[in-house]
């Protein structure tokens, strides 16, 4: 698969990387909502891993959001350290599939991955 990783912190959107590559899947990094943007609409996507907390102009539920716009059925999970109901309510009305609170368990990061492979 393709995953798209939008995460504006290095340390963990190397984590990530190094995670969903070992898989064997292909990953694409953007640090910010405009570079995701381009990078889905330049590059067949499969899923994306989203930070919510992305500098501006717009943040990870205004990115699910528009690639959700773009990409109806496509899996968006969110990784994020705001872990309330306020901010899960509005990540699934953007359109996410999933909500990840950091820290995060990287098995279970995996297995939602290898589901969201096997439903393709």
């Amino acid at each position: 698969m393709r995953i798209l990783v939008v995460e504006d912190q290095y340390s963990i959107r190397k984590m990530i990387e190094a995670l969903v590559g070992g898989r064997g899947h292909v990953v694409l990094s953007a640090t910010t909502g405009p570079r995701a943007v381009e990078l889905s609409r330049s590059e067949h996507v499969d899923a994306a891993l989203l930070d919510i907390n992305l500098p501006p102009p717009f943040d990870g539920i205004e990115l699910c959001a528009r690639l959700r716009a773009a990409s109806p059925t496509m899996p968006i999970l969110m990784i994020t350290a705001q872990d309330d109901d306020e901010t899960r309510a509005r990540a699934l009305a953007a359109g996410s599939t999933g909500f990840f609170a950091k820290p995060f368990s990287p098995l279970a990061l995996l297995k939602e991955i290898d589901a969201i492979e096997r439903g393709r």
